[in-house]
């Protein structure tokens, strides 16, 4: 049921109102419905594994995480009221999930080498940054972009990097963030503004390396 990896996930909303879909198949599979649970599976095993992917920077670890998080949500289906979003507490299973891999991991390396220092001011978050580059080259651009932002995502270190796919990819609050990370929510912006300054600065190298 869950060989299958998915995609790399999208920027999206953890919060999205919960679907109709997904409350029938919900109370289908609380009530021992094995087929409504796989409907689950299939719609939202995509986002978690490219929400593990983005934490653990390992495919074989994220497909790990991905098998963890639906079996522990089919397991735990009795506390997900009903008229809930399968979709944001899934996710949370997994960032959960993923968090724990992150921590249990051997240390490679005795000192994480810092985030470089950009020589320029916060300018908001990933997106709104995204959002001022956008020009006529159209959606060739658009992948080239996608593809340098989660380069430079991967070389964040951990702690950065959890908090940033928590909070501007997947669109938690700080003190969902704040309960699944176990740190202060003034700990996570701090983390998060180091993230979004080092992420930034790879975008303005993005547009550097291709200006005339």
């Amino acid at each position: 049921m869950l060989d299958d990896t998915g995609q790399h996930g999208h920027f999206g909303n953890a919060l999205d109102a919960p679907t109709t879909e997904d409350i029938e198949l919900v109370t289908k599979a609380r009530n021992g419905d094995v087929a409504a649970f796989e409907s689950l599976v299939e719609q939202h095993r995509g986002r978690v594994y490219g929400l593990a992917l983005r934490m653990l920077n390992s495919e074989d670890d994220a497909a790990e995480v991905l098998q963890d998080t639906f079996l522990s949500a089919y397991r735990n289906l009795t506390q997900l009221q009903t008229d809930a979003q399968f979709g944001s507490w899934v996710l949370k299973i997994a960032a959960n999930n993923a968090l724990m891999r992150l921590r249990h991991r051997k240390v490679t390396r005795a000192v994480e080498e810092p985030l470089d220092a950009p020589n320029f001011n916060e300018r908001g978050s990933l997106l709104d940054a995204v959002s001022e580059f956008k020009d006529a080259e159209g959606e060739a651009m658009d992948n080239e972009l996608r593809v340098a932002i989660e380069q430079a995502t991967a070389k964040l270190g951990d702690e950065y990097r959890e908090v940033f796919v928590l909070k501007d990819l997947e669109g938690l609050s700080y003190e969902e963030i704040a309960e699944i990370t176990g740190a202060s929510v003034p700990a996570i912006k701090s983390r998060l503004h180091r993230a979004r300054l080092s992420l930034r600065s790879a975008i303005d190298a993005f547009y550097a390396e291709r200006s005339p």
